[in-house]
């Protein structure tokens, strides 16, 4: 939205409020009667909206106007004859109401309406959400709740603890409202096809059969207990403190309960989990190693039938293999029989390497290439799993088989209970469903006592 869109906007809004103002005034003169105490403060509001309405508009006029005088500059005087700056391509380049570079403070905003119904940190909130939502494609939720500002969870999602590497990659959409469980329906049984045995005689008839698979939503919450004098008068930003590590945690778990989560106790069935999946066992005699000869295969001979499993039954190529990052460190420990690493970086004109690492050695995420795929590292996968409890596990998968569906994460202050000692909760929650099981086919899992093995 640019700014004359903003200024016919806020100018629509001052001019409800006056109709409002109106409306209330006119039907107390035909009732012939006073105001309520409820009017009167009703009316108050509205006066006070309409005021704050007129004085934004007064204000992005100015701006629009000093934006206008500068298109026309940069029109005349455009290096590049001809160039126009239409006045109607401008974009607002004024800070977020929750900036980081501003004086509002979210959670304590939060705490005021909490409290006192603060009209002015409701309306910061209100313009918050607004400017939030303009740009979220989650579906879920009845509105009136208030939704944090995006740098607050974007920047420490990303790197404030293990990145949710898994739960990026798999195929998300917005999360439907109004349900706990989303049903898919799914072709058990396809037609068929079959040679006419003679002219004029009955053709093959097979009837497709269907069925449905279910996506129970889960939610994932988290809490922190907080002095208002923390809130109220530290010098830090405590949004930044408290809701980015609760932003962090949140997508950690997320990440977790996608991989590894039971199926039960409020948690969605994990790939790990799945049932049907393609299972791969590498577990050689001796030394374990990633190519050359071994006893009972090497893993890159596992990583080549993980992925004719899935070309054998789902007919389609995988697309990503994720491992922990202490296997791909392992990796690239190994040597061929001239010590020569076997894993080795792209820009050096690889020659038949059976691995390519990537330009960025990520500790997460993207990191190179095996066996002609692209490898992604995630250190949510667990490396206690076995008969040892010191294993871990590689997935190879076609990623968009895989559906999940999130919410919007939300935050609130609370607070009840806690008046009596100056103390706030503070909360952040969201709904998401996880089903791995669409096509089991197109998921190989390598196991076995090959991948205890660290360097």
């Amino acid at each position: 939205m640019n700014k004359h869109e903003l200024i016919a906007d806020q100018r629509a809004r001052k001019a409800d409020a006056i109709a409002a103002m109106d409306s209330i005034i006119s039907r107390n003169q035909r009732e012939g009667r006073a105001l309520t105490a409820a009017e009167r403060q009703r009316f108050n509001e509205l006066e006070a909206d309409a005021k704050g309405h007129g004085e934004r508009v007064e204000e992005l006029e100015s701006q629009a106007a000093a934006d206008d005088a500068a298109a026309e500059t940069a029109r005349r005087y455009a290096p590049h004859s001809g160039a126009t700056m239409p006045t109607a391509s401008l974009r607002i380049n004024e800070p977020s109401i929750y900036s980081r570079e501003g004086r509002n403070s979210y959670f304590l905003d939060m705490a005021r309406v909490a409290m006192t119904n603060d009209n002015e940190a409701r309306k910061r909130l209100e313009r918050n959400n607004a400017e939030q939502r303009a740009g979220l494609t989650t579906t879920n939720g009845s509105g009136g709740e208030f939704v944090p500002p995006a740098w607050l969870v974007d920047q420490y999602v990303r790197y404030a603890r293990p990145h949710r590497v898994f739960a990026d990659l798999v195929e998300t959409q917005p999360l439907p409202a109004g349900t706990d469980v989303i049903s898919i329906p799914k072709v058990s049984g396809g037609t068929a096809t079959a040679a006419q045995a003679t002219q004029n005689t009955g053709i093959q008839v097979t009837d497709m059969t269907t069925t449905s698979i279910s996506a129970p939503v889960f939610t994932v919450a988290g809490g922190q207990v907080a002095s208002l004098q923390m809130i109220e008068q530290s010098p830090i930003r405590t949004d930044e403190v408290i809701l980015s590590d609760l932003a962090a945690a949140y997508a950690q778990n997320l990440d977790t309960l996608y991989l590894s989560g039971s199926g039960s106790a409020g948690q969605p069935t994990g790939i790990l989990n799945v049932a049907g999946i393609n299972a791969v066992t590498w577990s050689p005699t001796g030394t374990p190693l990633l190519t050359g000869t071994a006893t009972g295969g090497t893993l890159y001979s596992a990583v080549a039938s993980a992925i004719s499993k899935i070309w054998s039954a789902r007919y389609a190529a995988p697309t990503a293999i994720v491992m922990n990052p202490r296997r791909f460190a392992w990796m690239l420990a190994q040597v061929d029989g001239s010590n020569r690493p076997i894993i080795v970086p792209a820009q050096g004109g690889a020659f038949n390497a059976p691995g390519l690492l990537g330009p960025d050695l990520n500790a997460e995420g993207p990191v190179g290439t095996f066996a002609g795929l692209p490898v992604y590292l995630d250190p949510n996968i667990p490396t206690n799993l076995g008969a040892g409890t010191n294993e871990d596990r590689i997935i190879v998968l076609k990623a968009d088989d895989v559906f999940a569906w999130e919410g919007n994460f939300k935050a609130e202050a609370f607070p009840q209970t806690y008046a009596n000692q100056l103390s706030l909760f503070l909360r952040v929650y969201n709904y998401a469903a996880f089903q791995g099981a669409r096509y089991p086919s197109s998921i190989s899992v390598i196991s076995g006592t090959g991948l205890n093995v660290t360097v």
